[in-house]
């Protein structure tokens, strides 16, 4: 496996740090402080293409493959310091975008993705409820086939984006309850009549990324709203979260490397009891440990990446991937503030915030203990 980036995506990459350091750098501190949404930066990225690189070129997007992903978030995340707004595009990419791409109708997807490749609609993925967390492959929220339409009712929690999203992918029971051979995939607009989402709610991270509640109240939808199969959400959701669990942490590959440059190049200014801090062991020995941190996460990250692109459906590669990724970005934050001391600790130097935005990396698109289950599984357990 050559892990080697092509001239392309080397392009790619370099084009992107560019573009988020001059376009992305608006007033993070206060809109994480207001718990804000940049708009401005979603329509600067949507100027870019960015909301569009996973589309098919037919349908507005720029056909990108997983790997090019990989390496288009990587530069995103070292580049944007806004981690609010890139986890708000991942939403819209694998919760919107790649399931329509992948199983929706030619009508589905001329009406919708090349809108969501714009970036004039926002999109969303509908799938943690209050009582079943991220058990999503069985829904409780029913959906009941009723004179030609579908009338689905529940409400799901934890929604990323549903504040401002234009289109949700809702999975819904449409079997016995609790079968995950019963779950459906819908596709809803805003407008659809019983249709809600709550106001944003309040977290210790990702602050400037809208999450709130969804609510179906007798909400109806006419029979073209499945997104594949009825029945067969299952596998709408398992090649979605596929490309989720890969792609949604690539960017706290570039945040790392930054955290690690910063901290590097301060231990080498920051002079104690006569000597660069550097010096001392301790704080060498946790330059290095970002170091190693960032290279095998980039490892099993691209590793799980590549083995997707060959189509295969690699599980348990992903799985570990996510679960190593998301402990080594707080990690790796932990030292860069660690580092920097009570610098580390004011809000000015943005360190504390991406500590706190790493944190949900371990609970968002699967915990890490659901992960550590799923590895557990492929031997046997």
């Amino acid at each position: 496996m050559d892990f080697a980036w092509s001239e392309e995506q080397q392009a790619l990459r370099r084009s992107l740090i560019q573009f988020a350091q001059q376009e992305l750098t608006s007033d993070v501190i206060g809109e994480d402080h207001r718990e804000e949404f940049s708009w401005n930066g979603w329509r600067q990225c949507a100027k870019f293409g960015i909301q569009g690189m996973p589309v098919p070129e037919e349908f507005g997007g720029g056909g990108a493959d997983i790997l090019t992903m990989v390496c288009a978030l990587e530069a995103l995340g070292y580049g944007c310091r806004n981690s609010g707004l890139i986890f708000s595009l991942n939403a819209h990419m694998w919760g919107a975008e790649i399931p329509l791409a992948s199983f929706g109708t030619d009508a589905q997807k001329q009406a919708l993705l090349p809108r969501l490749a714009a970036g004039e609609l926002m999109g969303a993925f509908a799938g943690t409820e209050f009582a079943s967390g991220s058990e999503a492959s069985a829904p409780r929220i029913r959906a009941e086939h009723k004179g030609g339409r579908w009338v689905l009712n529940g409400s799901q929690a934890f929604v990323s984006n549903a504040p401002l999203a234009d289109v949700i992918v809702v999975l819904a029971a449409t079997g016995a309850s609790g079968d995950p051979a019963g779950a459906t995939v819908f596709v809803l607009e805003k407008a659809a009549p019983g249709f809600s989402a709550g106001p944003a709610l309040q977290r210790m991270g990702l602050r400037t990324s809208p999450m709130g509640e969804v609510t179906l109240n007798d909400c109806e939808v006419p029979e073209r709203s499945v997104l594949g199969e009825v029945g067969a959400g299952s596998a709408v959701l398992a090649a979605a979260q596929d490309w989720e669990r890969i792609c949604v942490l690539a960017s706290h590959l570039g945040m790392m490397q930054r955290q690690l440059e910063i901290s590097a190049r301060y231990a080498g200014e920051r002079r104690q009891f006569g000597q660069r801090i550097g010096k001392f062991p301790a704080i060498a020995a946790k330059i290095a440990e970002m170091d190693i941190r960032l290279e095998t996460s980039r490892l099993v990250l691209y590793q799980a990446a590549w083995l997707k692109k060959q189509g295969k459906h690699p599980e348990r590669e992903t799985a570990i991937a996510k679960a190593y990724v998301a402990e080594a970005a707080i990690e790796t934050a932990r030292d860069a503030l660690q580092i920097h001391g009570g610098y580390g600790y004011m809000t000015e130097y943005q360190i504390e915030r991406e500590l706190r935005d790493a944190i949900a990396g371990r609970i968002y698109s699967g915990s890490a203990d659901a992960e550590k289950r799923i590895i557990a599984g492929a031997h046997g357990l």
